[in-house]
């Protein structure tokens, strides 16, 4: 295997992101346009690249043929520059001079600092915001409810497929929020709240089912409703026992903790 430090971007809408370097493998987390990510091996046949993606360190496998060179420089420059993040379910974007469809959440690599000139050349007019402004809970609970009926895909972070801690994380991230990738890693982030009863509009909160162990993940909205992603995201009871749907009247999920992250 090649372990030559290389850097890369997606340049692509969609990049899948497996566990082991092969098309049967699955699928762990994806790759979106714009997130940028250092190479740290490629496979015997060359075939498969071994990345570590920099917005949440989360690392996997993606084709070759998807990867994206960019220079130590660029790569260094985008972990610090001020891009913009898409707020639009779908919207495109003109790269190098032609017209590609992007999804919701996004990175757009235009930066009000002149001081990084790249090679590439973009036009955008769609709607986004600055990735480290935070937002409100308004805002968060606007963004969360365009992924509403958006259906459950293992290891998905777009509105056309998406998993439960993908769902949160791409929501916080919009909003000016960096979370992990996955609801066991999430579960350590933020500041601990004293159960359902103390949980206010906007918190994480975390389930199980049949054990203990934090397997699910969801944010809290007024009036007794979480929003999360099984089956597809939807709106449904949050109760003390845990996650009640409002279809079947059954609980789903069992309640571990809830996590305070907006400020």
């Amino acid at each position: 295997m090649n372990n030559a430090i290389d850097y890369g971007v997606a340049r692509l809408s969609l990049i899948p992101v497996r566990s082991e370097p092969s098309e049967r493998s699955e699928q762990v987390t994806q790759l979106l346009f714009g997130e940028h990510y250092e190479v740290l091996e490629t496979d015997a046949d060359g075939n498969w690249l071994r990345i570590r993606i920099s917005i949440d360190q989360y690392e996997g496998w993606i084709s070759a043929i998807q990867h994206h060179a960019v220079s130590r420089e660029y790569f260094d420059y985008s972990n610090h520059a001020e891009f913009k993040i898409t707020t639009e379910l779908t919207t495109s974007i003109l790269y190098n001079k032609r017209t590609q469809f992007i999804l919701m959440g996004s990175i757009i690599p235009i930066s009000s600092s002149e001081l990084f000139r790249m090679e590439e050349q973009f036009a955008f007019n769609g709607e986004a915001k600055n990735l480290g402004q935070k937002r409100d809970y308004e805002f968060l609970r606007s963004t969360a409810l365009q992924y509403l009926n958006a259906p459950y895909h293992w290891g998905g972070k777009s509105p056309f497929g998406i998993d439960c801690s993908g769902f949160v994380q791409m929501v916080f991230r919009i909003c000016g929020y960096r979370l992990d990738r996955d609801s066991t890693q999430q579960v350590r982030q933020g500041r601990p709240v004293n159960g359902i009863k103390d949980c206010q509009p906007g918190d994480l909160a975390f389930f199980s089912r049949g054990s203990k162990q934090v397997n699910h993940v969801g944010i809290v909205l007024g009036s007794d409703k979480i929003i999360h992603a099984s089956g597809k995201v939807r709106v449904d009871d949050l109760t003390p026992d845990g996650i009640r749907n409002v279809d079947t009247g059954r609980i789903t999920h069992e309640f571990v903790q809830a996590r305070r992250v907006l400020l």
